[in-house]
């Protein structure tokens, strides 16, 4: 049964955060999903620049983040009236470095309506309940992926290829509503997942890294991905995907991926 009640985390004290089963990614018992750490990793940047809206998100994850508990630094590198900028660091409980991330922020403004790139999307009212893109995890247990909701428009489902999706999400805090950038990461580290060109025993898609950029803020609690990947056979690939909701785009998310042949 899907839970998107349960948080993805929970804190006792605001800075040490544990994973809930939402949290648990697919390969790794005790080990997160980046796509809610992600998330935690950009509410502490927006936390830390306040006046600014958060447009851009980048994370290299140098090891799987534990369930068991971590916690995040963050320090500001650059203000000015327009633009800030930040780092910062996601450490485990004896203070190791997890994952590394960069963030920038922009001030937003009121202009007159411009002009856009089109983009074709099927509406959300025209899509229907699918399964999760993987299957079940290789530890049995709850996970992500058996505590999202998903939607595919008609003539899509979860095999691989280029494809587009839309998702429901838990909050990451039982208490707290997401912020929408919040909300869209847990989506946005899923593209290697969406789009990828073999099942996974076959050809694992691993992403060490992730940029995520949100131009467009949204109240939607639903996101929708279109996203496709190039594999090559250096074991080199790129997952790319266009976030949106009904009214449009909102952001885009880009993955390197490490390929490895079973």
């Amino acid at each position: 049964m899907i839970n998107t009640h349960k948080a993805f985390f929970h804190t006792q004290d605001g800075e040490i955060f544990q994973g809930n089963d939402p949290a648990r990614g697919p390969w790794q018992a005790d080990a997160c999903h980046a796509g809610p750490v992600t998330g935690l990793i950009a509410r502490a940047f927006e936390q830390l620049i306040t006046d600014k809206q958060l447009m851009r998100l980048s994370v290299e994850l140098v090891k799987p983040v534990p369930l068991a508990g971590f916690y995040i630094e963050t320090q500001l590198c650059k203000t000015g009236r327009a633009v800030s900028t930040a780092t910062g660091e996601l450490k485990d409980l004896k203070g190791k470095v997890i994952a590394r991330a960069s963030s920038l922020h922009m001030v937003e403004q009121q202009l007159s309506d411009l002009p856009s790139a089109p983009f074709v999307q099927v509406p959300f009212e025209e899509t229907h309940p699918g399964d999760f893109i993987l299957g079940k995890p290789q530890h049995g247990l709850p996970f992500f992926g058996s505590c999202v909701e998903v939607r595919y428009p008609p003539g899509e489902d979860n095999s691989p290829g280029p494809t587009t999706l839309w998702m429901r999400t838990p909050p990451l805090l039982e208490d707290e509503e997401p912020t929408p950038f919040q909300r869209l990461c847990p989506l946005a580290d899923c593209g290697n997942g969406i789009s990828r060109n073999l099942e996974i025993w076959e050809t694992s898609c691993i992403n060490p890294d992730i940029t995520i950029v949100m131009h467009r803020q949204s109240n939607s609690k639903w996101f929708g991905s279109q996203a496709q990947s190039f594999w090559q056979s250096t074991g080199m690939g790129l997952a790319q995907a266009i976030l949106f909701d009904d009214d449009g785009p909102v952001g885009s998310a880009m993955q390197t991926i490490l390929l490895q042949q079973a």
